[in-house]
């Protein structure tokens, strides 16, 4: 049994509004995650029959107090000031049991207030696709929201044709974004503001509650975990697609999970999102986009910070700017790690830049090129290299993987040379772990979205089992790993809403 709290409650009724959710006609367990319900101390797991109910919110869990909530948010560059939760109801927070508190949510539940004409519901596709994104994202490290629960409805969802639908409960540090101030700002109820910035700093950040200026020491820390977090998203060739502000979560966890994609072939351009016409959130545009929004964050919480006019606008900017270095220190050590070399070398970032112009003229794919260099690295030795080496043959499967060998031969040289100096096993260990063998790749997805849609889920188990396990190398997860063929590629990803 989860045992469910309500301090959002506790905030002005305008941030909320409670809600039920709408009942579907057959709920069906799809997938349960045990071992995120055990964190969250359920300590006896009910009937799948009984899960059902609760995760499709036919019968909600003892407790929960459902509630929409609302935010605003700059959707591609133009501002709505109200959006909230149109599909999804929070039904409390859990503590779990390393203290720390956790929203449970359901994900296409039904109409809210927030639905502006929407029906509230969610195709089963983007359950699957969020569920098996976000557990890889937590299985590598990547701060995210989690996926607890997936049920089918036995209903139909139409959207550019019937398809069947689905909801997912879906666990997070917290639902509020820069949105959610954003939409307490737009009402000019310095209150309300005031009250939220208070419990997220109560919540997320204790440690600004002493700060001589603790909204600004807010908008710092803040800013530090989302410089790291698109770090990590861009060392896994990770695309978000819709970076809008109301995407953009207030703890630092990668949420909202709609037409993202990691990359396969490398193209610093690269977008997946079928709404991205112009580009918005390509990969290499991330950086800037998540220092833009943490510009709007900045904007609302001006009203509460100790200095006034011209001195406050220039404290935050200063903030703001530290974006940059924040974002440069967190990539020079994973860059490092990604190359197996020490956090201290001088030289990871010009290999990492050199390396990104190689994948990207010989077509290489993102995933399999750094699997294929943790493989090399491991079978390198002091001695020279003869034809019936491992390392001979490790370095022939790199260069088959670029159509331009001579430019890639030379980047390993020098790579070689800088990575002799780090050849200890910790060091080793660093890069696998930087280097997962399989991701969520799109044409995967696909073919479990396919079967499952014809009511087979054996695809959904095996391919999140392996993404589960992103670092194992297994003949299965390997067959996983493979990039997609030319007739298998997905260029296109589609949010579900």
């Amino acid at each position: 049994m989860l045992t469910f709290e309500h301090q959002f409650a506790t905030l002005p009724e305008p941030l909320w509004v409670a809600c039920q959710p709408t009942p579907v006609a057959q709920p069906s367990l799809i997938a349960f995650n045990d071992a995120l319900a055990a964190q969250l101390g359920m300590q006896t797991r009910p009937d799948d029959a009984t899960l059902a109910q609760w995760f499709s919110g036919n019968q909600l869990p003892p407790g929960a107090e459902p509630k929409a909530l609302g935010y605003a948010g700059h959707q591609f560059g133009n501002f709505v000031p109200q959006l909230g939760d149109g599909r999804a109801l929070l039904l409390g927070e859990v503590v779990d049991q390393q203290g720390e508190r956790r929203d449970v949510q359901l994900k296409g539940s039904g109409r809210t207030p927030f639905s502006r004409g929407g029906d509230g519901r969610s195709p089963l596709g983007p359950v699957l696709r969020e569920y098996l994104v976000s557990e890889f994202m937590a299985a590598v490290g990547v701060p995210t929201t989690r996926a607890l629960a997936a049920v089918s409805t036995g209903e139909r969802v139409v959207r550019q044709m019937a398809e069947p639908g689905a909801i997912l409960t879906r666990v997070a540090r917290s639902h509020i974004r820069v949105g959610t101030f954003q939409f307490a700002a737009v009402r000019r109820d310095e209150a309300v503001l005031k009250a939220l910035a208070d419990h997220v700093i109560a919540r997320h950040y204790p440690e600004t509650a002493n700060a001589d200026d603790p909204y600004l020491a807010l908008l710092e820390a803040v800013t530090a975990r989302q410089a790291a977090l698109v770090a990590r998203w861009m060392s896994l060739g990770f695309i978000h697609g819709v970076m809008n502000t109301d995407n953009c979560s207030i703890a630092g966890d990668t949420i909202d999970y709609g037409p993202c994609a990691f990359m396969e072939q490398f193209d610093p351009q690269k977008v997946f999102s079928s709404i991205d016409q112009g580009g918005r959130y390509a990969f290499n545009h991330q950086p800037g986009i998540a220092q833009w929004n943490l510009a709007r964050f900045a904007e609302t919480l001006l009203p509460l910070m100790r200095e006034e006019g011209e001195a406050v606008v220039e404290q935050a900017t200063e903030v703001l700017r530290g974006f940059t270095a924040r974002f440069g220190a967190e990539q020079r050590r994973l860059h490092a790690d990604k190359l197996g070399l020490a956090p201290e070398s001088d030289r990871a970032v010009a290999l990492m830049e050199a390396l990104e112009t190689q994948m990207h003229q010989g077509r290489m794919d993102m995933t399999a090129t750094f699997d294929a260099l943790t493989h090399y690295a491991k079978t390198l030795g002091a001695q020279a290299l003869s034809t019936d080496t491992p390392a001979h043959s490790q370095k022939e499967a790199l260069l088959a993987l670029t159509t331009q060998p001579d430019g890639f031969a030379a980047w390993l040289a020098d790579w070689e040379n800088a990575q002799q100096a780090s050849q200890q096993s910790e060091r080793q260990e660093a890069m696998r772990r930087a280097n997962p063998v399989v991701t969520p790749r799109n044409h995967r997805i696909q073919e479990v979205i396919d079967a499952a849609v014809e009511g087979d889920f054996a695809p959904f188990h095996t391919l999140l089992a392996a993404v589960t396990q992103p670092f194992d190398e297994s003949e299965t997860a390997r067959q996983l790993a493979a990039p997609a063929t030319a007739s298998e590629q997905v260029l296109r990803t589609f949010c579900g809403t």
